[in-house]
């Protein structure tokens, strides 16, 4: 329960210079507990020029401590009625991560711009608030973070133990090798944050304990929210750490193994999935073993490609790249840069409207596991050949992947955003089961392998990503249904019983006097085309 127990002391305050409509709105947030011999002090080192360059509101959340913590707030509030303040208490503890949840909160609720996080204890100094706020006032940045690794012997200086500047540093370097970024810090809890940042990212779902700021920075990381560092000093006091610094590195650590998992689309995490406005496609994946790699390769060059279900058209660049002729086929219509393609506008899960006869390669990436009906959908197009084959490339997930078989055996089977089990999939398939499907839609299997997870798309593409790809694929080779995370396969088209039937018609007819038969090869029955 939160209980309000006063605000906007002071609300009239103006600065001379300018008018609030004029200037960023600013909220100062400090999250207090137990910080009756610190929060004063605290208070009192803010910048008046916080006051004078924004529409700045101090909002002091106490989270239910036993101490003067709430007074000594009131007691400030009382004495310097100039200054805009709220002061907030919740009623039972949060924890660190669910107080800042309380602030981040108010901050949307009030229409600010920008929120500071600035701790109770003096840990981090008030006096750096203007230079913080500069790259967020510039437009360079979405989050602003006071880091005390960034200059060397900053933090040793400023009183930070051994034990902590060495945990740091092996969690900092453990957690940018693992999330693909470059921080000096993780673990400094001096940050601002753009508003509109924490709009598009759901922080309410993040643990209420320490490691609530690493899943932040993993957010706006998958947000691609743009981060700046900055240096600040260092300040450690005789303030009693309420960290259990073996439990806040292994929580760190899994919290941050869980977003690998879920990058990969291994195991969704819905905290993790920053809100997208419009339509999401999936980002190609290459330079890696992977269902586009693969499918590539596959295409020889200058042939005549059908990409169906082509989302933006990603892959098209590529394919022309290879001298192919590309027609794109997707609900949504594709834009592609650089080259001659033709576009077709079509829902999948319509009757088929678009004439893939005259194709060489029929591209199927990602596209069967998404249709209501893929056995009608197969019918249709095969309806469209003759007795030329053509080429089909598909690729779909596995639902047999290990992972998957792990997480029901303990009694989890969740849909998510994407991966496996990303919940726009209607159809899921194994090795058996998709081999099955287009064989009895008349397709002929020339090709079927297992495809590793995207680790790269996580991790990069440097040692650690293709050390994961390197040891996805040989655990394909023990067992490719247990290890592939996607399947791919390569088959030929057959022509369908009524092309078969009608061209035996025509054949069967007695010729015409001085009229010479006709030889048709891959002309489909009247009606056929859909």
């Amino acid at each position: 329960m939160l209980r309000a127990v006063a605000c906007r002391a002071g609300a009239d305050y103006v600065s001379p210079a300018m008018t609030p409509v004029d200037r960023p709105r600013v909220l100062i947030f400090i999250v207090a507990y137990y910080a009756e011999s610190t929060l004063r002090w605290v208070l009192d080192r803010i910048p008046q020029r916080m006051f004078d360059q924004f529409d700045c509101e101090i909002l002091v959340v106490d989270d239910a401590s036993k101490d003067r913590t709430f007074e000594v707030g009131s007691e400030y509030q009382r004495d310097h009625a100039s200054v805009r303040m709220t002061l907030l208490r919740n009623e039972h503890n949060q924890g660190y991560g669910g107080n800042q949840k309380v602030g981040y909160s108010y901050a949307l609720a009030q229409g600010f711009d920008y929120v500071a996080l600035v701790h109770g204890d003096g840990q981090y100094a008030p006096e750096e608030l203007p230079r913080l706020l500069e790259p967020l006032t510039s437009d360079v940045a979405d989050a602003v973070f006071g880091s005390r690794m960034m200059t060397p012997g900053n933090a040793r200086k400023g009183g930070m133990p051994l034990y902590k500047y060495v945990g740091n540093r092996i969690l900092t370097t453990v957690q940018n090798a693992l999330l693909g970024s470059a921080l000096s810090e993780f673990h400094s809890g001096y940050r601002i944050y753009s508003v509109r940042a924490l709009q598009r990212i759901p922080f309410r779902l993040n643990s209420n304990d320490f490691h609530f700021d690493t899943e932040i920075i993993i957010q706006l990381l998958n947000a691609g929210a743009r981060i700046k560092e900055l240096p600040i000093p260092t300040y450690y006091g005789d303030e009693i750490c309420r960290v259990n610094g073996m439990k806040y590195a292994r929580d760190v650590v899994w919290a941050t193994l869980q977003n690998v998992a879920h990058r990969s689309g291994i195991r969704y995490q819905r905290r993790f999935e920053p809100r997208h406005e419009g339509n999401v496609h999936y980002d190609l994946k290459l330079g890696y073993a992977s269902s586009h790699t693969y499918a590539l390769e596959a295409v020889p060059s200058g042939a005549r490609v059908l990409d169906i279900g082509s989302g933006p058209g990603g892959l098209a660049g590529e394919l022309l790249k290879k001298g192919c002729q590309v027609t794109l086929v997707d609900q949504y219509p594709a834009q592609v840069d650089g080259g001659d393609v033709q576009v077709v506008v079509q829902n999948l899960d319509d009757d088929i409207s678009f004439d893939s006869s005259d194709q060489d390669v029929l591209l199927l990436l990602d596209v069967i596991e998404h249709l209501r009906d893929p056995e009608r959908f197969l019918e249709q197009l095969r309806r469209q050949f003759g007795y030329e084959p053509k080429k089909l490339i598909l690729t779909t997930p596995n639902v047999a992947f290990v992972l998957v078989r792990l997480m029901l055996a303990l009694g989890q089977f969740n849909y998510g955003k994407a991966g496996i089990l990303d919940r726009t999939h209607t159809r899921l398939f194994t090795f058996r089961t998709i081999r099955r499907l287009l064989t009895d839609e008349g397709f002929r299997i020339k090709r079927i392998r297992g495809v590793p997870a995207p680790f790269p798309k996580v991790l990069g593409n440097g040692l650690l990503g293709k050390l994961a790809i390197s040891s996805n694929v040989a655990l394909i080779r023990l067992s490719r249904t247990l290890f592939s995370y996607q399947i791919y396969v390569e088959a030929e088209s057959t022509p369908d019983v009524s092309f078969v039937l009608a061209d035996a018609r025509r054949r069967s007819r007695p010729p015409q006097m001085g009229v010479e038969p006709q030889h048709h090869h891959a002309e489909a029955p009247l009606g056929a085309r859909g």
